[in-house]
């Protein structure tokens, strides 16, 4: 059975919750209302009618509060799209032959994004942020591509991407009575066990998924907090290559401070093209085409993607733990890296370009500000009130049937209870949050703890292939700069310092007489694992045994980050059992009539175009090309700054044109580059982000100013055919099934 490190230790870091994706803004800078206002956004509808208690009063400050009903938000899995709800909200409902089209169009992009076909040629398009590490991979010497963009005026000169692949859903299945079949739970027990015939059942169905088609893999994802289990087949396509990028200063329009807000005026759009085994480009049986009129105000829009993450199914004794020790600690630790990445780029522009340190930078600025905002929505006591009042609605309707009570009654008594315990860990292992994590670790310290666990499990006989996946993760860890590598040495070493205090025995050890920056620079100027051919090479050789000066180091940290990782995940497997129990009382009372929490599996959202209130002022649906020229004159800053072809461009470009807009659907990080739908499933935008206001939908679904931003389909004609002229990839996406170069 294949096992990495990352299956060995469950890593308690910031890595994986690097924001790729959608965030949002609300933000403060006032343009031209460029439509008349809408009707203000409704009232949420009230709980779902399967409901005992419409309205359940709890001791607070907001002793009224009532939970709403689409409170749990509106991404709906493919397997339960609530047909009668569209119908009697958008006046049709998705019928099994809308469903295939939207799941077949729709695409998972590389490990984070999302994606979709837009001609019968293979051509893909999604956003620029997230194809940004593929740009710089395709990139010649001396040419930049990240900045300056790129566009392919003839097939023959699309680039293949390395690394990159893209996956379409082919199949599904429900496993959930495999996976639970037999199995008795326990507390973290049953966590573990439930996980461990996933991952074997994954395997085994992957296994025979190849068997017929090479290029199919199975992922069951947990639904529901674990009540339930779906079999996701994906057909991978890894020849990828970059049709179209435009350069980052318009992909990225604004820097940090425009993420996350509103009014946007940003191209974050990016164009690929799938091509089969044979050579040539793929012919998909689906996918979606170009509505060039684009979309109209308060009209229906859908979005198809894979969101990563939400918590919404989380009780509030959950989320408090989240407000009060989890998300603090790992901002804090946030931005230290991000000053300490910022610091160096500043000063080392053109070693900067070469270790690609840009894009970390750019990833955790956005996930600093998109938690930030995360952080006030928990802070916020409404919030928390309506969420508790859905706990309350699901308790009392628990006790009020005699076999649920005896089933569930004592669950949210026993999850806050965890919480208690997660509290006391919380400071020791908030010091190891990126001890394992190859983007935000230390390199010697990564390499040194996959070198420390290879050696462990070779002298313990284990088979070749779990030796072969240890190696197969330690040889992606790249090489950094040396400056910057003491600099996270040093971070480190005083993160754990602070949290186990100067007369911890291993902190004794490890420092002795010497600073954290005595021991950070002895290791840059003399570990073999500052370079990943010596690595490499140590590690086939025997790590632990040699003379590096990173294997103490590594002694002496290890033990001390395996026992504090394996202290937090007993209560986290703990938690996760009762989690999974107290979604099965809650689909027993509810019935499925509200989606799962996001988990990157593909999901249908709903919503409108629909601008709104904030500032005393009005965010108008849509912003245009004459915002974008607005900011560029007006701001004599570096982040509004246009490249020369689109200052040439002024005159040409219709300033009227719809460049980004907003609308009320259901997105989460991994959304970016879900296509914005029509009913006629005709792609009107691209999503790339959030406003400020919609970051606190992590908790709490709400649409009173949420808004998800999109690049305008118009906007992206416009661009291609005036600044950029694309006019190939135009006449491929507009005319549909011609191919340009037949």
């Amino acid at each position: 059975m294949r096992t990495s490190i990352g299956r060995f230790v469950v890593i308690l870091g910031v890595g994986a919750a690097l924001l790729t994706g959608c965030g949002g803004s609300g933000g403060t800078t006032s343009v031209p209302v460029v439509e008349r206002p809408e009707q203000s956004e409704p009232v949420d509808d009230t709980l779902e009618a399967t409901a005992t208690p419409a309205a359940v009063s709890i001791p607070s400050a907001y002793d009224t509060v009532q939970a709403q009903r689409f409170d749990r938000g509106r991404m709906w899995t493919f397997e339960n799209v609530p047909t009668a709800y569209f119908r009697n909200t958008y006046g049709f409902a998705p019928d099994e032959e809308w469903r295939t089209r939207a799941k077949r169009g729709a695409l998972r992009f590389g490990s984070g994004c999302s994606a979709s076909f837009v001609s019968a040629r293979g051509l893909v398009v999604t956003n620029h942020h997230c194809a940004r590490e593929h740009i710089t991979d395709v990139s010649r010497d001396g040419e930049g591509l990240l900045k300056n963009g790129f566009y392919a005026a003839a097939r023959v000169e699309e680039r293949p991407a390395p690394n990159l692949y893209v996956d379409q859903l082919v199949g599904t299945e429900n496993v959930t009575g495999t996976v639970y079949g037999g199995l008795r739970e326990g507390r973290a027990a049953g966590a573990q066990a439930r996980e461990q015939r996933v991952e074997s059942l994954q395997e085994k169905l992957t296994a025979e998924a190849s068997e017929r088609d090479s290029s199919l893999r199975v992922e069951i994802k947990a639904l529901y907090r674990g009540a339930r289990y779906t079999a996701y087949t994906y057909r991978r396509y890894e020849d990828v290559r970059l049709v179209m990028a435009p350069e980052l200063q318009l992909g990225y329009f604004g820097g940090t401070e425009d993420n996350f807000t509103y009014p946007r005026y940003a191209l974050d759009v990016a164009f690929f093209r799938v091509y089969a085994p044979d050579g040539e480009p793929l012919r998909p049986e689906h996918h979606f085409s170009w509505d060039e009129e684009g979309a109209r105000s308060n009209e229906p829009v859908f979005a198809v993607g894979h969101p990563g993450s939400t918590s919404r199914l989380d009780m509030v004794s959950q989320l408090e733990y989240q407000r009060d020790h989890e998300l603090p600690r790992r901002l804090e630790t946030l931005r230290t890296r991000g000053d300490l990445l910022d610091r160096y780029i500043r000063r080392r522009p053109d070693s900067s370009d070469r270790y690609d340190l840009r894009n970390i930078y750019f990833s955790i600025e956005n996930t600093i500000k998109g938690q930030t905002g995360q952080l006030r929505g928990l802070q916020d006591s409404y919030l928390l009130a309506r969420r508790g009042a859905a706990v309350q609605a699901l308790q009392d309707s628990i006790l009020a049937v005699d076999s649920l009570r005896q089933s569930y009654g004592k669950i949210v008594g026993r999850i806050e209870g965890l919480q208690q315990s997660k509290v006391v860990m919380a400071e020791k292992a908030g010091a190891f949050v990126t001890f394992a994590n190859l983007e935000l670790g230390a390199r010697i310290l990564v390499r040194a703890l996959h070198g420390y666990y290879y050696d462990f499990l070779r002298t313990r006989g284990a088979p070749p292939d779990r030796l072969a996946a240890i190696r197969e993760d330690a040889e992606q860890v790249s090489d950094w700069p040396p400056g910057l590598e003491k600099e996270f040495l040093m971070a480190q070493f005083e993160e754990i310092r602070s949290a186990y205090g100067t007369d911890h025995p291993t902190v004794q050890r490890l420092f002795r007489t010497r600073t954290p920056e005595e021991v950070a620079t002895r290791l840059v100027e003399e570990s073999a694992l500052m370079d990943s051919t010596r690595f490499l090479s140590l590690l086939d050789e025997g790590y632990r045994k040699s003379d590096d000066p990173s294997v103490p180091v590594i002694e002496a940290l290890a033990p001390m980050f395996l026992n504090t990782n394996r202290q937090m995940q007993d209560v986290r497997a703990s938690e996760r059992t009762l989690n999974a129990r107290l979604s099965q009382a809650r689909l027993s009372v509810y019935g499925p009539t509200f989606p799962p929490d996001a988990t990157r599996s593909l999901r249908l959202s709903d919503g409108r175009v629909r601008s709104y209130s904030y500032n005393g002022t009005t965010a108008p649906s849509f912003t245009t090309f004459n915002g974008l020229y607005d900011r560029h004159f007006s701001r004599d800053e570096a982040a509004w700054a246009l490249p020369a072809q689109w200052r040439t461009a002024v005159d040409s470009i219709d300033l009227g044109t719809p460049l980004n807009l907003v609308s009320t659907v259901d997105i989460a990080g991994g959304s970016s580059g879900s296509a914005l739908l029509n009913e006629d499933l005709e792609v009107v935008g691209v999503v790339f982000d959030s406003n400020m206001e919609a970051l606190p939908n992590e908790y709490l679904y709400r649409r009173q100013g949420a808004r998800a931003v999109a690049v305008d389909a118009r906007g992206i004609l416009e661009a291609l055919r005036t600044v950029y002229g694309a006019d190939r990839l135009v006449e491929e996406i507009t005319t549909d099934e011609r191919d340009p170069e037949e």
